[in-house]
């Protein structure tokens, strides 16, 4: 039956091939296959079981093998091929490849799933080039990199030129940070691996048709499938990198606006935090650190002494209160600028075809453009940052890195702006990263940008939706951004909370876009000067209400630094989509107002003005609880949920462990010397798993270095008893510490009759339905806790 489906899928669909493609013949290369067709060459090479490449290199054209986002040096695969009269099939133990050699015919099947295939494969038009595929006709579309226009992108044709979209709200067809990457609701994905700029086509002609359009360079891609979701990332990141682990200090709350004007504004702001006893543990100066003025300061890259007089002693004043200094920097030169000069004679600005500076005018003045893909350009802009490093400055932003205006008269010494226009921002980041390797190799990076391309996440880049519209409709497209960026590798995707461009003025709505920022990668309220984004030049009220979010943002850092660790090591999103969970689900499958936060939060925002209650699907694997009511939801069931103007619906899986902590005004005062470990008794889940991840939250590369601890918890539930097993894994260069946990049980009431602490009787508190176990867990012991019902 099988092989009767394989033959239907491939002979279904093969009256779209390109009949000019004839097959002439195969060589095998190690783990290298090529085929000689009539117009060129096909070269199709596993990089594992999962993951097959396949490039085209038409007559006459000699192979790039230079890729901007892989990473992954292909392995020893086992491949398997099979040749016959009509067809040739190239085979892993997980992926198949088989070729229809009349028609020629490419199709892709994982497992005996198909999944997709070529239509006409490559073709050249006069201005462009096209690879296209065939789709079936119910799958739904993911990926493009970061828009607005529903979770499902089919049917759409996405330009791939990054682009700000300025003040946007529910939909923006075309944002800071694109990539040629399309994910399928059949669990596979299809990465374009070329530069330029170009198009993917989504179905727009409603034909069943995936095509990739550019206007040059490489026609290669990468077909990646899995058994689930959390899987085919894991293999997408394993291919173009993983993101490094953030300093700790980045899940913290950000003090941000456009922006401080002065030493005495910067450091009166951060006063009023540690007065009002708001958590805070950076502040981000926009461009008034090196300009008085917006239009015209832009490359003086130098504090402005008038404004910022002691610029070294305020960033060393600002870190002895625990609070880290971010500067903004933007890769644009003005002519106008204290550095124009000394850019243009050490040439490190892109040219014109006279090889003279290339410049252009926009909103900031006339200009030219670091070049980032020539050494002088790389080096000098290094060596600005070291600069700033060295003075003590522990965050890097850049800004406009799309670039927000790149003429195509521009020429780089990689290329003309348009074949290098999409990995700029990319290519930023990484001479950052490469930077920090180099010169400050212990330090975690933090760099902030809204623009790069496929792979950019393995430099550390923590991108953010651009300039959204501080509006209930900006609000509403911020779920959908950050799900689709995570899901395509850009776990850290976030917005400025509160909205960024207008000056609408609106409490509601600041609280709950701080609401749904409690559980989403990175906490920075940010907006332009009209309406103020710090909680603590807010009303007294609303002020109230914003501290008491900051707090639980600083109480759950232990469950959220243990997401930051997942994504580290398996590519996971900290948001996901609900159709991780029920991928077979097909009502989920364009679900965003409702995610998952890391395993074991489901989280609905309310974005729109005035609700009183919201429609909530539960996954069906367990029971839920609200978290802060306790309520239990059965899994698998939908409620109408009544809204509380105080937070947004939360609810923590049945069966989870939440590790948190106490109230710190900022991450220097982080330890789980004590903590809190909540579990969720769940009757449905009678055996449940967690984990709590630990360093010293600041070093490069800890756990790589054995300098960390892994604490694991499981529970088992038989026979009215209820096992909790504590255990830990210690690096070898780690120093653990005893701990004092206060295990506390939910959702057991007054149930429990006895409480044991490896075989010794404990005593334990009731406290509003919740059981509190006290446990001192000395290092490197095992905790084996039985609750009695």
């Amino acid at each position: 039956m099988k092989k009767l489906l394989l033959l239907f899928f491939i002979t279904s669909i093969a009256v779209a091939q390109n009949a000019n493609r004839q097959f002439e013949n195969f060589k095998k290369s190690g783990n290298t296959l090529e085929i000689s067709t009539s117009d060129g060459k096909y070269i199709l090479k596993p990089y594992s079981d999962n993951i097959v490449e396949t490039s085209f290199i038409p007559k006459g054209e000699t192979f790039n093998p230079n890729s901007h986002a892989v990473v992954l040096i292909p392995g020893k695969v086992k491949t398997k091929i099979t040749d016959s009269k009509s067809t040739l099939t190239y085979a892993t133990n997980g992926l198949s490849v088989t070729i229809q050699k009349s028609p020629f015919k490419i199709s892709y099947f994982y497992k005996t799933k198909a999944l997709i295939s070529e239509k006409n494969g490559y073709t050249k038009k006069d201005s462009t080039e096209v690879i296209d595929f065939n789709l079936d006709n119910v799958e739904v579309l993911y990926g493009g990199g970061a828009r607005a226009l529903g979770m499902n992108r089919r049917g759409n044709r996405l330009q791939l030129y990054n682009r700000a979209h300025y003040g946007y709200e529910t939909k923006a067809e075309l944002m800071n940070f694109t990539m040629p990457l399309v994910m399928s609701s059949k669990i596979y994905a299809v990465h374009f691996d070329n530069e330029p700029i170009g198009y993917l086509d989504l179905d727009s002609k409603k034909d069943n048709t995936l095509a990739y359009e550019t206007i040059s360079g490489r026609k290669t891609y990468q077909v990646i499938a899995a058994d689930s979701w959390t899987d085919l990332i894991t293999d997408y990141t394993d291919l173009t990198g993983k993101q490094p682990l953030l300093p700790r200090w980045a899940l913290g709350n950000f003090s941000s606006r456009f922006g401080y004007h002065s030493e005495e504004e910067t450091k009166k702001t951060i006063d009023r935090f540690i007065k009002d006893e708001i958590p805070v543990d950076a502040i981000i100066l926009d461009l008034y650190w090196f300009g008085k003025t917006i239009q015209g300061t832009m490359g003086n890259l130098e504090w402005d002494k008038d404004k910022f007089p002691n610029s070294t002693k305020m960033i060393a004043d600002l870190n002895d209160k625990g609070v880290k200094t971010i500067l903004i920097t933007e890769p644009f030169i003005l002519t106008t600028s204290s550095k124009w000069q000394e850019a243009v004679d050490k040439k490190i600005l892109a040219t014109d075809k006279t090889g003279k500076p290339c410049t252009y005018d926009f909103y900031f003045g006339n200009t030219g453009i670091i070049d980032v893909f020539k050494s002088e350009g790389k080096d000098w802009f290094w060596n600005i940052y070291k600069k700033m490093i060295n003075e003590g400055v522990s965050g890097l932003w850049g800004d406009l890195g799309e670039p927000e205006v790149f003429p195509s008269k521009a020429i780089t010494a990689k290329g003309k702006a348009d074949e290098v226009h999409n990995v700029y921002g990319h290519n930023w980041a990484k001479l950052v990263a490469d930077g920090y390797k180099k010169d400050f190799p212990n330090q975690r990076p933090f760099i902030l940008m809204r623009s790069g391309y496929s792979g950019s996440q393995r430099f550390g880049m923590v991108p953010w939706s651009g300039d959204v519209s501080r509006s209930w409709g900006g609000l509403q497209s911020q779920t959908e951004i950050a799900l689709q960026m995570g899901m395509q590798g850009m776990g850290y995707m976030h917005s400025d909370l509160g909205g960024f461009a207008g000056d609408y003025f609106d409490n509601e709505l600041y609280l709950r876009w701080l609401q749904y920022g409690v559980f989403q990668p990175i906490f920075r309220p940010h907006a332009q000067e009209e309406v103020a984004s710090e909680p603590v030049y807010k009303d007294i009220v609303t002020k109230a209400k914003a501290k008491k979010l900051v707090e639980l943002r600083y109480q759950l850092l232990p469950y959220n630094y243990t997401l930051s660790f997942e994504n580290n090591q398996k590519g996971t999103p900290l948001m996901r989509p609900l159709f991780f969970e029920e991928p077979e689900n097909k009502t989920l499958s364009t679900v965003s107002e409702t995610y998952l936060w890391g395993n074991d939060f489901l989280v609905t925002p309310i974005t729109k003005a005035a609700v009183t209650s919201v429609s909530i699907y539960f996954p069906k694997n367990n029971n839920w609880f609200d978290f802060y009511s306790g309520q239990e939801y059965l899994g698998g069931s939908a409620k109408m949920i009544p809204v509380n103007e105080d937070h947004i619906p939360v609810f923590v899986r049945g069966g989870a462990f939440i590790p948190m902590i106490k109230t710190i005004q900022n991450t220097t005062k982080y330890s789980l010397s004590n903590f809190d470990l909540h579990y969720y008794f769940d009757e449905k889940t009678t055996s449940s798993s967690g984990k709590l991840y630990n360093d010293d939250g600041t070093t490069a590369n800890d756990f790589e270095k054995g300098q960390f601890e892994i604490l694991n918890f499981k529970a088992n539930t038989a026979s009215k008893i209820l096992t909790i097993n504590f255990t830990s894994e210690i690096g070898k260069s780690f120093t653990a510490i005893d701990k004092n946990v206060t295990l506390m049980l939910h959702h057991v009431d007054s149930k429990v009759q006895k409480v044991t602490i490896n075989a010794k009787d404990v005593a334990f508190k009731n406290n509003n339905n919740t059981i509190e176990i006290p446990v001192t867990w000395e290092k490197s012991t095992t905790k084996e806790i039985k609750i009695q019902f």
